[in-house]
Formats: C-alpha cells, sequence, structure tokens
C-alpha cells in the first residue's frame, strides 16, 4: 500500500545528497515524486517504489487541504 505523503512534505532520506544534505521536499507525487534538496534545490524524478523505500523519516507532513476543509 502506498504511503500517505503531500506536496510540501519535508521527508529525511537514507543516503545524502552530494552536497551534504539529507533533507528534501515532495514537489509532486503520483506514479513518480519530484524532489527538491533544501540545501542546494536540485531537482530530481524518482519511481514511486523506489522513493518510498529511500525515505528514512517524515520531517514534516502538510495536511491535505481539502480533508481541513471538510472538517
Amino acid at each position: 500500500m502506498p504511503m500517505k505523503l503531500f506536496v510540501g512534505d519535508i521527508v529525511e532520506l537514507k543516503k545524502q545528497h552530494p552536497c551534504g544534505n539529507k533533507q528534501w521536499e515532495v514537489m509532486r507525487i503520483g506514479a513518480d515524486f519530484r524532489i527538491k534538496c533544501l540545501k542546494c534545490e536540485h531537482q530530481l524524478m524518482l519511481p514511486r517504489s523506489s522513493f518510498e523505500k529511500s525515505i528514512k523519516k517524515i520531517i514534516k507532513t502538510v495536511e491535505n487541504a481539502i480533508d481541513k476543509q471538510d472538517a
């Protein structure tokens, strides 16, 4: 079952980026994820399966705005 991730979430990956940072912001979700390094702002696309395996922890989550309006 896919993880519950939203655009704007901050995640820590298992391996660090060559710039030395491990924290990434989720920019796009779906079958592929677009993530952005928070230090150097480099962006890359990863397939969902490899991205979910590489997540160590979710640092900050953004709740879905639609769910907030319904409550």
